[in-house]
């Protein structure tokens, strides 16, 4: 007769080949990071040799391509490492997808390269399709935060998500500011650009600080009063207050490169220890997921002490009316025990987990949702991305509602839209 020790075994080898997936995931995100970060001081650079037109910045541009380079063959390497037959991947369908994406915009970035070096594209050109494979990358860390499986490995994906977005977005806010210095003019298209780019650095780093773990909320509140924050305001205003079409000091573009690279190079050592973190998590949790492993076999391998066959159906001490406790109980090393009180802990923790990744999955989805809805504005009004956000912020404030429920409003007028609209 089958017993019900044998399905926990099972249940718990489907849970530690999720965790080593996990792992091999979060190193993915980690070599992605490290891609996305050198991939936007690559746009920064170019920006600047652009704004120039090809005077300055050519030598240090080419360095920062050939590092770009060797982080791009990691990132490969780790693809290849990837098992696409594995039917464990979570999310797989869309993860793959967007890695497929990914390599398809890798292999045009040459391309990329050779034309901003030709001065064939102006900075705004190159931005965009700079931006264009960034945020194809922060897509793969998006899919992989939306199907990790454990809460706290959940919870430092979208942590970490929310952070390297924000992150992109100080990286834009660097190209696009270094482009307006190089060429010495004011813009106000681009200057209301500036102010969406921060605005929405801010709203990433609020979701951020919601699901960060305290050491990495630690580290980034440390580098926040400074003289190199100061500076940047300072160059700001300067950008952003100046008439459309006065002058700008060319000459600054270079400090506010360097300016806005100090910051950067901070958030990218609170990035690097989220990425630590994460991987950290899943070896730990890879160990006592094994150990548990063998505390199973070990029990099943000793005499146990059987339970009245009744007690199925009393309610554990801690648990609620439907068997389930509010909180996971963490195992313990008694072999003694039944075969049904692991059944009871086992249902326990799989149900405070499933509601604490409830909770954790609800950014991710209201970040949907959002962006859902952006698309349709962007598409039934012809509105730039920073024009339908910006309209669906008004629309929150002057309705007092928040941003997610405006997004389900727009959203549920699309069977309205024409059908190549909606």
């Amino acid at each position: 007769m089958t017993s019900g020790l044998r399905f926990l075994v099972a249940a718990k080898r489907c849970e530690i080949a999720e965790l080593e997936q996990l792992a091999l995931t979060s190193a993915l995100v980690n070599v992605t990071g490290r891609l996305v970060h050198g991939l936007q001081r690559e746009r920064g650079l170019s920006n600047l040799f652009l704004g120039s037109q090809g005077q300055q910045f050519g030598e240090v541009r080419r360095q920062q391509i050939g590092e770009s380079r060797q982080i791009e063959a990691e990132l490969r390497a780790c693809f290849d490492e990837l098992d696409t037959d594995s039917a464990l991947v979570g999310n797989g369908a869309r993860l793959f997808s967007r890695m497929a994406y990914v390599l398809h915009g890798l292999d045009a970035l040459e391309g990329l390269r050779l034309r901003v070096q030709a001065l064939e594209w102006s900075p705004r050109q190159a931005t965009e399709a700079y931006v264009r494979l960034i945020t194809g990358l922060l897509a793969v860390v998006f899919e992989a935060a939306d199907s990790a499986s454990d809460p706290e490995i959940s919870r430092l994906l979208v942590a970490l998500f929310n952070f390297m977005q924000g992150k992109e977005f100080a990286g834009q806010e660097r190209a696009t500011g270094s482009a307006l210095f190089a060429a010495g003019r004011a813009e106000a298209v681009e200057q209301q650009r500036l102010l969406h780019l921060i605005e929405s650095q801010e709203r990433c780093l609020e979701v951020f600080a919601e699901f960060s773990n305290a050491q990495a909320l630690e580290l980034w509140n440390a580098t926040q009063a400074s003289a190199m924050l100061a500076e940047l305001e300072r160059l700001r205003r300067v950008l952003c207050t100046a008439a459309h079409g006065a002058p700008l000091n060319d000459q600054l573009s270079k400090a506010w490169f360097d300016c806005c690279s100090r910051r950067i190079d901070r958030m990218k050592a609170v990035e690097d220890r989220l990425a630590l973190d994460l991987l950290q998590a899943c070896e730990e949790k890879v160990t006592a997921a094994h150990a548990e492993l063998g505390r199973f076999h070990a029990l099943n391998n000793s005499p146990a002490t059987e339970p009245d066959v009744l007690s199925f159906f009393q309610t554990p001490s801690g648990a609620n009316a439907g068997g389930y406790a509010t909180a996971p109980t963490s195992y313990g090393p008694h072999l003694e025990r039944s075969i049904l009180e692991l059944v009871q802990e086992q249902a326990r923790r799989l149900q405070s987990m499933s509601e604490e990744l409830d909770t954790v999955r609800a950014s991710l989805n209201e970040r949907k949702l959002i962006e859902r809805a952006k698309g349709l504005l962007m598409a039934h009004r012809h509105l730039s991305e920073e024009d339908a956000h910006k309209t669906m912020r008004q629309m929150a404030m002057n309705q007092n509602r928040r941003l997610v429920e405006v997004a389900e409003a727009v959203l549920s007028m699309a069977d309205m839209l024409p059908e190549r609209l909606a």
